[in-house]
């Protein structure tokens, strides 16, 4: 009876990850997102012209045959800097993740295996926390620690943290008494072997699922907080530093210095929305 609940689950983990190969919607959004990895890892090699040159003389060129994307106030190429630009979000956003994916994992294992005070304790400071915006505390944490990469990585992470806990948890809570479990405890293993040997592998995808929608969340906080200031300083050709250098260009009619980079971002985001649509629409079947 226990081998048939262990093959079960891990017969579950194959057939999930088998299905998701068939995605339409989750093998587009892989495409969208793998072109601007490329283009994060590649960028200085393949753009025509350095992102940070400055030429004043073609400054707020429109899109032509010698700049595709025009250029900015400065006269620097932005097809290159978009290209080149996708570094830093794709860098910062999925750390953030990572590290917002670790926190939120370890509460959601803690709350839902242990139940009791331990989820009382934490369910409730992780409401707390979730009551004000993220944005706020992130806005409020980057005033008092100073702006870097660093300081953006470890804000969002754990501001995303509390929301990956409440899905765990309750991924956890269906699979803590299933017989894997109850076998884990006959062989009197501890409970850090059941929650992160036995339980983990089991809710993974839910927390792909989770990861895929964060990462989408956090490259809109990283530019939200690029274009307040608050984020990747100039001369950096972040999309969203980019945007809120230039987007008083739009009055004049040079749409062109924000509309490549808001569409870049839009773009990534939908492919990682993409990413995870079909992903749940796996986990539905």
């Amino acid at each position: 009876m226990i081998n048939v609940g262990i093959s079960a689950a891990r017969n579950r983990r194959r057939g999930f990850f088998r299905t998701l190969l068939r995605s339409g919607s989750f093998l587009i959004g892989v495409l969208i997102v793998l072109f601007w990895v490329f283009c994060s890892l590649f960028g200085l090699q393949i753009v025509p012209y350095d992102p940070l040159a400055e030429d004043v003389l073609n400054a707020l060129g429109p899109p032509s045959p010698v700049h595709w994307f025009g250029t900015d106030q400065l006269g620097r190429d932005i097809f290159s800097r978009v290209i080149v630009g996708s570094r830093d979000i794709l860098t910062v956003a999925p750390l953030a993740t990572i590290l917002a994916t670790v926190v939120g994992t370890v509460l959601g294992l803690l709350t839902g295996y242990f139940r009791g005070i331990v989820d009382e304790i934490v369910s409730r400071l992780i409401e707390a926390k979730m009551a004000v915006p993220s944005v706020i505390v992130a806005l409020l944490a980057i005033v008092a620690l100073g702006t870097s990469e660093m300081t953006v990585i470890i804000v969002i992470g754990f501001s995303f943290g509390p929301v990956i806990a409440r899905t765990i948890r309750s991924a956890v809570l269906s699979e803590r008494e299933l017989d894997y479990v109850a076998a884990a405890k006959l062989r009197r293993e501890n409970s850090a072997h059941i929650m992160f040997i036995e339980i983990l592998p089991n809710i993974l995808p839910p927390l792909l699922v989770e990861f895929t929608v964060r990462v989408g969340y956090a490259i809109f906080a990283v530019a939200t907080l690029s274009f307040l200031g608050f984020g990747l300083q100039p001369p950096s050709p972040d999309w969203g530093l980019s945007i809120s250098t230039n987007y008083s260009m739009i009055s004049g009619g040079y749409w062109w210095t924000v509309l490549f980079d808001a569409t870049a971002i839009a773009s990534l985001v939908i492919g990682v929305n993409m990413l995870a649509e079909g992903l749940q629409g796996v986990l539905d079947e």
